[in-house]
């Protein structure tokens, strides 16, 4: 894949508990071009959120560790930077909206005085020049009488305003990769549609390279252009978006999509439902990770873990089963 401006490969992390050793991470790779929007999808606990905060350097550590794999930004190895490093680069050329914005922000600072902190220490401009540029960040992401609001505190902003700001603070020193972890879950429906449509905006004025974690694949629909399935830390498929909803390859996909509500539907239908739990990861999976739940499943998914491989342009899936015949690819 040319042009790769994020290069991740063979990404693993562990977290250390009192029960033992959970593989959150177990072998992720794949690519991010310049200027593209990918969707990462899943359900909580497949990985995607710590797959991402693993290359930011972010894992709580302990009990977390990156174990393996590389992570190349513009040739350096985001996972052997020092501390000092990887903090140069966070911000500055990766920015990151957090899940909940009713908790990323800090309680005890003014809104201004957070998102000027980081035009000061990346950028260098003084404290004026921050202030200035702190109130066109918040008119640029829709909060009205921005320069009167950047003495207000967390807590005299609603949901849906606090996580404009957490964008304003991710898009403050133009950073070339945005990497968006949830950031419409807990805001209701009006308000995820009008930050969606922020992002789309933003995204076409600015240039922007997005990362968009989530589990609705809805979202991913209209904003992704790439998608990457994730299943028990793992990448189970990946696909150009029309291509994914059009032809869903692996079963935990076909699940993902068949629970989606229908406005085509021309019969009441009931939603389709994905039977069982998601694996707890005490270790590795040396089999497929959804034959405990797949309608599928033929004995060697019990046996080995199918590789990501190609089955059309661009299209890769982890699967031995070709589940339009129901025959071994």
């Amino acid at each position: 894949m040319p042009d790769l401006l994020l290069d991740i490969k063979g990404l693993e992390t562990e977290f250390k508990t009192p029960d033992g050793i959970i593989h959150a991470v177990n072998g992720v790779s794949f690519g991010l071009k310049e200027g593209e929007t990918l969707g990462v999808v899943g359900e909580s606990g497949c990985g995607k959120s710590v797959t991402m905060l693993s290359v930011l350097g972010l894992i709580p550590s302990p009990p977390g560790k990156v174990v393996a794999g590389e992570a190349l930004f513009f040739g350096q190895d985001l996972l052997k930077m020092t501390k000092e490093e990887i903090r140069l680069v966070r911000g500055a050329q990766i920015g990151m909206i957090f899940q909940d914005p009713m908790t990323s922000l800090n309680p005890v600072l003014t809104i201004g005085r957070q998102i000027e902190e980081p035009l000061m220490l990346h950028i260098g401009m003084t404290k004026k020049q921050a202030q200035e540029r702190a109130a066109e960040l918040l008119g640029m992401v829709g909060i009205p009488n921005a320069k009167d609001r950047l003495n207000d505190y967390p807590h005299q902003y609603s949901g849906g305003m606090r996580q404009r700001v957490m964008i304003a603070m991710a898009l403050s020193c133009s950073p070339q990769v945005l990497i968006a972890d949830e950031p419409t879950t807990a805001l209701d429906v009006t308000i995820q549609a009008q930050i969606m449509d922020l992002v789309k905006r933003l995204r076409n004025e600015l240039g922007m390279t997005i990362v968009w974690i989530t589990h609705d694949l809805g979202v991913v629909a209209g904003l992704a252009q790439r998608v990457i399935v994730m299943y028990g830390g793992l990448i189970i498929e990946e696909a150009p978006v029309n291509e994914l909803f059009a032809n869903p390859s692996h079963p935990y996909t076909v699940g993902l999509i068949g629970s989606l509500p229908r406005v085509d539907e021309t019969e009441h239908s009931r939603l389709f439902s994905i039977d069982g739990q998601p694996p707890v990861l005490y270790q590795k999976p040396h089999a497929c990770p959804f034959a405990p739940r797949c309608k599928w499943a033929m004995e060697r998914c019990w046996k080995e873990n199918p590789a990501l491989e190609t089955v059309s342009n661009e299209h890769r899936i982890a699967c031995w089963v070709d589940i339009k015949t129901g025959r071994s690819r």
